[in-house]
């Protein structure tokens, strides 16, 4: 069977279809060649990428049982290593010793033909097409389905044309029918994923339960994300290796980042998303979303991270608005929040005529109170503010789940809460608490951004990474690398849509947000350690009746 010149890498542990035997009904779009070669998709794009070097260099691409001094020759070579060779079933016998550098037995593709001046290649070879669609120049060594030889070059274009035309998409999450246009975008995101992931060489910090989860999020095709429990050896072999080191922030120590940057080794932070599983990640249930960031991490506001670059920078389109102002209503009318969707318990009775303020609890030693919070920590100092700054409110106190759970620090007694707050809602739904109150008073907690997402009032007390866009009251320090107003759909697009990775739940395959928040909707978001979350409920029930 020919493989589809669009197709999918071969994924950790997974695979993906994006192509069907149906018949294709609709026709090609007009930009389909330039959208396809802004992308750099199709052909095995996930191979390694090949070095930078000179313009105009050839590419030659020998068959089975090919002689490369003939194909020089025919080439026109008058120097073999004036040639990039790329070949997995041809061997080096009868290159000169002075090639051997220049030889790859596998490659990607578009890295190998953007600078090259000539590609020399059978007609059923894929990368005709490829150089085409990089506007290079092929002389075509026998016939095949993508030219022949002594085409002329707009012979050569009709035949890539015609092979995308003849072929039929899906969608590899829902495996319903998919256009052309959404396969190359799935697969220019995959692209984006497999490219950011190539310079780290190994991660640290891992808990023991979401390792496979990220070296999923963390893959690179040919190899196994290398997880190392000593941090010493890792920035070792990291340096050895010239890469990265993948932290989780919360399980690495101060003197490793001191020592990281004395040896000028990058750190990549990963830390959950914002729209992570349905279940406790203090109860053991893997993530299906993380942030991976290169310059910081988005809850320290003192110095910057990819996602306020994001914020600060990006030129939202009109299309990606859009997606982000459905992607937030599907949010809202699901029930989604962090942690589950659709929770149907009964929200209390709230007294009419009076403004309701939520005030959510936070662990009191998270890291993002400790880089977020401007020196304040405490639930209850949290609580009093709020009630000196709206005296007149009904204010209803959430408990955070980690700490009911008995698994982090932050319990408030429950008489000292009613000194303050009117009631405590400790079991109801977050996502049905935010339809019902018209503001929230925050330290740092996602529960303000998931507020926004109702538009409901925010006021901040301490720097949350949505703090500083227009869009809340802002009460603590915000950077001035802020400065910047942004619409509601504008924050989500970023913090939903360009800065998260997600992972389908159903399939293990790397996802758009729309994806798991449509998993977590169906109640199709399975939990691979069903078995453990029990196990650490328990353990977090004793924890809180002792303490």
């Amino acid at each position: 069977m020919i493989a589809p010149l669009l197709r999918a890498p071969p994924f950790y542990k997974q695979s993906a279809e994006i192509s069907d035997s149906n018949d294709r009904t609709d026709p090609l779009p007009s930009d389909v060649w330039a959208i396809l070669a802004q992308a750099r998709v199709g052909g095995e794009f996930w191979e390694t990428p090949v070095p930078a070097g000179g313009r105009g260099h050839m590419v030659i691409r020998p068959a089975a049982g090919d002689d490369p001094a003939t194909l020089a020759s025919i080439a026109g070579l008058a120097n073999q290593a004036e040639a990039l060779w790329v070949s997995a079933s041809c061997t080096k016998r009868g290159l000169a010793a002075t090639v051997a550098a220049r030889w790859l037995p596998r490659a990607d593709p578009w890295t190998a033909l953007e600078t090259a001046g000539e590609l020399v290649a059978h007609g059923d070879d894929e990368w005709v097409a490829i150089a085409r669609l990089c506007g290079v120049p092929v002389q075509v060594l026998s016939p095949g389905r993508f030219g022949a030889p002594g085409d002329g070059m707009g012979e050569l274009d009709h035949l890539v044309l015609a092979a995308l035309a003849q072929a039929s998409y899906c969608n590899p999450f829902t495996h319903q029918p998919a256009s052309i246009l959404d396969t190359i975008a799935q697969l220019a995101e995959w692209r984006r994923l497999i490219d950011a992931n190539r310079a780290i060489a190994l991660a640290t910090g891992m808990a023991w339960w979401k390792r496979d989860e990220i070296r999923r999020f963390l893959w690179v095709p040919g190899r196994k994300l290398k997880l190392v429990s000593r941090p010493e050896r890792a920035l070792a072999i990291a340096q050895a290796a010239g890469g990265s080191v993948a932290i989780w922030p919360s399980r690495v120590s101060p003197a490793l980042l001191a020592r990281a940057r004395q040896r000028q080794i990058d750190l990549v932070r990963v830390e959950d998303g914002f729209v992570r599983s349905v279940g406790l990640g203090s109860n053991l249930v893997p993530p299906s979303s993380v942030v991976v960031d290169r310059q910081g991490i988005h809850f320290d506001p003192s110095s910057p991270s990819d996602l306020e670059a994001i914020l600060a920078t990006t030129s939202f389109s009109t299309a990606i608005e859009q997606r982000a102002r459905l992607l937030r209503e599907t949010i809202v009318a699901a029930g989604v929040s962090k942690y589950g969707a659709g929770d149907t318990a009964a929200v209390p009775t709230r007294q009419p005529n009076r403004r309701l303020v939520l005030v959510p609890a936070q662990v009191e030693d998270d890291m993002s109170v400790l880089a977020g919070g401007g020196g304040l920590q405490s639930n209850l100092e949290l609580l009093r503010r709020v009630r000196a700054l709206e005296p007149d409110a009904e204010i209803w106190f959430r408990p955070h789940p980690d700490v009911e759970a008995g698994h982090r620090k932050g319990a408030v007694p429950r008489e000292q809460v009613l000194q303050y707050a009117n009631r405590i809602v400790a079991e109801d739904g977050m996502a049905a608490l935010l339809d019902h109150v018209d503001a929230v008073h925050v330290l740092t907690s996602l529960t303000g951004f998931e507020a926004l997402l109702r538009q409901r009032e925010v006021t901040c007390h301490g720097t949350p990474f949505y703090a500083g866009w227009g869009l809340t009251r802002d009460l603590a320090e915000v950077p001035g690398r802020r400065g910047r107003t942004l619409s509601l759909d504008q924050l989500v697009a970023g913090v939903l849509i360009l800065y998260p990775r997600y992972l389908d739940p159903v399939s293990g395959l790397p996802c758009p947000p729309e994806v798991l928040v449509g998993r977590m909707a169906e109640r199709l978001a399975p939990n691979r350690l069903g078995w453990v979350e029990p196990l650490r409920r328990g353990l977090g029930w004793v924890r809180a009746r002792l303490r």
